[in-house]
C-alpha cells in the first residue's frame, strides 16, 4: 500500500523557516518523482517543486526559487522541502505527490498535478506578517 505522509507544517513569522517532510512507503524509489504542491481556499492547487529521486535533480516554480530547497534521504525514504525567507503569501496547505514510474522525461512536466498517482494528506503552513 502506497503512503505519503507530510509533516513539519506550522505557524511561523515572515522571514522565518520551516522544513516539510514527505515520508514515502510502498513505492519503488529508483524510478520515483516527488512533487510538492500548495493550495489555499478557493484556489487551484499550485505547483511548488519536484525532485527526481534517482538523480536528485530538482525543479522549482519561480516564486520559490532561491528560498526553497528540495532534498532526499535515501535511508529514510523521505523528501524534504526546506523553506526559508517565508512570506505571508506562502501560507497554504502543502501536499506531496508521487509518480512511481517517472513517466515524463522532463522534470518541468511535473508542474502538472495530473502527472502524479499518489498524494499525501497535506500539512498546513501559516506565515504571519
Amino acid at each position: 500500500q502506497v503512503q505519503l505522509v507530510e509533516s513539519g507544517g506550522g505557524l511561523v513569522q515572515a522571514g522565518g523557516s520551516l522544513r516539510l517532510s514527505c515520508a514515502a512507503s510502498g513505492l519503488t524509489f529508483s524510478g520515483l518523482t516527488v512533487g510538492w504542491f500548495r493550495q489555499t481556499p478557493g484556489k487551484e492547487r499550485e505547483f511548488v517543486a519536484a525532485i527526481r529521486w534517482s538523480y536528485g535533480s530538482t525543479y522549482y516554480t519561480d516564486s520559490v526559487k532561491g528560498r526553497f530547497t528540495l532534498s532526499r534521504d535515501n535511508a529514510k525514504n523521505t523528501v524534504y522541502l526546506q523553506m526559508n525567507s517565508l512570506k505571508p503569501e506562502d501560507t497554504a496547505v502543502y501536499y506531496c505527490a508521487a509518480d512511481p514510474k517517472s513517466r515524463s522525461p522532463l522534470l518541468s512536466d511535473y508542474a502538472r498535478a495530473y502527472k502524479y498517482d499518489y498524494w499525501g494528506q497535506g500539512t498546513q503552513v501559516t506565515v504571519s506578517s
